[in-house]
């Protein structure tokens, strides 16, 4: 079937995002970084994949005619892209540790550029173009072996919690210096590529020094008028962002004309544009998602086309192709890892930037591009150096892991967030971790968490999460996240102020953090934080018509740590307490958490509504509800009503007995409509009819230990 070019056009660039889009989301679900899937996601459509199993349809598809469309998309979507990482390449980066991230990066330049020029000694006479001189050649080898990707590199900070550590802060810098010595060679090796011999790229040079001169001084503080109209209008017109697209695209093909690339036009750019932040957000938002979404795949599958790993047909080729990867991960993390030991840095932070400093990603990608475009690389050494990009992305998260292990992460922020508690060594602290999603309507929520954790020994940790509002690398930047964490901070300290009396805040620190699942995160930081008890407000989820499905059902489902799911219907006070009780696990851990409120506060008063005969693991409940109650001093026993029921309705039973009291408390079992194994199934009708707030319980360890060290503080009876 023939169509007119514009319409299959039109056609690629819908099965290019939607399969990148499709790839990407494969690749999240492992913790890799979204470029990886997209990288993929274009070399499976090109000859490597669709073309071996199906090459009429890929030559429909993909016909010769079009890919010059297709390479205009993509060069566009690369001047912007290039303006991007520009634009968040913050001197901020470069104010902490800055000698050792001088020294760090040139090293770790300097040492795969090394290798990487004597592998083009053995690579020149096998893989590459006959009229290529080998200066060009060993410039180019060297500089693809000395790129870091600054934002993929970025995003597994942020992603890993380590933009506030000394370890997230020293691979910022070095990868901030690392980008722009490295783009300084490519510009180099495209001179030399251009003009044939290093002499004669030397004009070239002067006038891209001189532009880079006139772009620092005049561009600067031509820029600063920018984001004073900014600061005057508060947002940027439609004029303004249509005036600094003109920019980028002029200085782009200044750099072009120059004779270095028109990238770095776009990337100089971005670099010299005023870093006020709230400029820079606004400008990135509406920029990176036409951007990343819908050019950048296009230039990923451009890529995929001209990527051919079929031409590694001979056993010889793949250990060429091997010896590329040993060199280029050789040498970046030796370079780093010498040069940050030197400088003082401990064996496995030394260890975990070394392997940082290997993410190459889309950066890799871009630098391949063009030594392919100028004919400085081949198909064959294009492809190798491509599956090096690929393998040295992919490794990087799973070897900071095992470098860096996240739970020790988590458990650097909890001790962080966690002072030294004077108490008796026999008495064990009580722990309560919150989930507050919003500081400014849960303060109920952090009420009933304090009402049951008492004022000692106990620490109640209100948590607030940063979710990651997408999977690109532009998007929660270390730097925004930053800004983030301090503004969740500030609303969770300020909610804590309004919690009367003063006394019972001592015992409150809070934790705030980011990350990429919340449910999981939560569950994490409770095994980190020894958390004795979750609790967490309900939310219908959108796709689960249950309070206890979406996030709330995941934390249920995985926690190993008991969970209450507090529904607040806005009851000011905590004094009448009811349990539903049907002697199950779950419903004495609701009970437990019972008697601590009474323990904690002399006016408080409980009544339990005692259904016996409904549990068919009675007699081991009902053992440990009395043994629960013999260990009761008499002041706490005398506030508690027993009431049995045998044949009515449990639901409307407590329904009922629920209008009298402030809080009902019931276990997640079917007696109540709600059960752990299978959540979603059955109604929340408890929920939706209780008069009072309700707290549900799900027991995941020895219930007991809620009350340890209340009955060991408490004076003999």
């Amino acid at each position: 079937m023939h169509l007119e070019p514009i319409v299959l056009v039109l056609i690629q660039i819908v099965i290019v995002i939607g399969f990148s889009r499709l790839m990407g989301a494969a690749c999240r679900q492992i913790q890799q970084p979204l470029v990886i899937g997209e990288i993929i996601a274009g070399i499976l459509l090109g000859p490597s994949l669709l073309g071996l199993v199906a090459p009429d349809f890929k030559l429909w598809l993909f016909p010769v005619e079009t890919l010059p469309y297709l390479n205009i998309l993509s060069q566009i979507g690369l001047i912007f892209f290039m303006f991007l990482i520009g634009l968040e390449l913050n001197p901020k980066y470069l104010s902490g540790q800055l000698e050792t991230a001088i020294l760090t990066s040139h090293v770790s330049i300097l040492v795969p550029f090394s290798l990487g020029s004597i592998l083009a000694l053995l690579l020149y006479p096998l893989v590459s173009n006959a009229d290529v001189s080998f200066t060009a050649f060993a410039l180019f080898l060297g500089a693809a072996m000395s790129i870091t990707a600054f934002p993929v590199l970025a995003r597994i900070i942020t992603e890993n919690n380590l933009q506030g550590t000394k370890l997230g802060t020293l691979a910022l810098t070095c990868a901030a210096v690392d980008d722009v010595t490295a783009w300084c060679l490519l510009a180099l090796a495209i001179a030399v590529a251009r003009t044939g011999t290093i002499t004669g790229a030397f004009p070239t040079i002067i006038l891209a020094i001189g532009y880079i001169a006139l772009m620092v001084t005049f561009g600067r503080k031509l820029l600063q008028k920018l984001l004073i109209h900014y600061k005057r209008t508060g947002r940027l017109t439609q004029l303004t962002l249509a005036g600094i697209y003109m920019g980028i695209v002029i200085s782009a093909i200044t750099t072009e004309l120059i004779g270095i690339h028109f990238i770095f036009g776009a990337f100089l750019l971005g670099a010299v544009m005023p870093k006020n932040a709230g400029l820079v957000k606004e400008l990135a938002e509406k920029t990176e998602d036409f951007v990343l979404i819908f050019l950048l795949p296009i230039f990923f599958a451009y890529s995929g086309l001209r990527t051919e790993i079929g031409l590694l047909n001979r056993p010889e080729l793949w250990l060429l192709c091997g010896a590329v990867l040993m060199v280029a991960i050789i040498g970046k993390y030796v370079g780093t890892y010498v040069a940050v030991r030197v400088s003082g840095v401990s064996n496995r932070d030394a260890s975990a930037l070394g392997w940082l400093m290997n993410t190459r990603g889309l950066t890799e990608l871009i630098v391949l591009n063009i030594g392919l475009s100028l004919g400085v690389i081949t198909p064959l050494l294009f492809t190798m150096l491509v599956i090096m990009a690929l393998v040295t992305t992919f490794m990087t998260s799973p070897l900071l892991e095992w470098t860096y292990p996240k739970d020790k992460i988590r458990l650097d922020i909890v001790e962080q967030e966690t002072p030294e508690l004077e108490t008796e060594s026999t008495v064990p602290i009580y722990r309560v971790l919150v989930p507050v999603a919003n500081p400014l309507t849960q303060k109920g929520l952090l009420n009933l968490a304090i009402a049951i954790a008492g004022n000692g020994p106990a620490i109640v940790h209100p948590l607030t999460l940063i979710e990651f509002q997408e999977n690109y690398q532009f998007q929660t930047t270390p730097d925004q996240t930053n800004r983030l964490i301090k503004q969740r901070r500030d609303a969770l300290e300020n909610l804590i102020e309004t919690l009367e009396p003063p006394e019972i805040r001592q015992n409150i620190y809070p934790i705030v953090t980011s990350a990429h699942d919340i449910a999981i995160e939560t569950v994490q930081i409770a095994i980190a934080d020894k958390a004795d008890l979750i609790i967490m407000g309900w939310h219908r989820s959108a796709f689960v018509d249950n309070r206890l499905g979406g996030r709330v059902g995941k934390i249920l489902n995985h926690s190993p740590v008991d969970v209450a799911v507090f529904v607040n219907k806005q009851k000011q006070q905590l004094n009448s307490l009811l349990v539903a009780y049907a002697d199950n696990i779950h419903d004495d851990l609701g009970f437990s958490l019972a008697l601590r409120m009474l323990f904690n506060n002399t006016d408080r008063y409980l009544k339990v509504l005692r259904f016996n005969s409904l549990s068919p693991n009675s007699e081991e409940s009902s053992y440990e509800f009395q043994k629960m109650l013999e260990i009761l001093p008499e002041a706490v026993r005398s506030r508690i009503e027993i009431v049995q029921l045998k044949d009515a309705e449990p639901i409307k039973a407590v329904v009922e007995a629920s209008r009298e009291v402030d809080l009902t408390i019931a276990g997640t079992s079917r007696t109540w409509g709600i059960e752990r194994q299978t959540l979603g199934r059955y109604t929340d009708e408890l929920a939706q009819d209780c008069h009072s707030s309700l707290l549900i319980t799900r027991r995941y360890s020895r219930v007991i230990s809620h009350l340890a060290s209340l009955i060991q503080k408490a004076p003999a009876s």
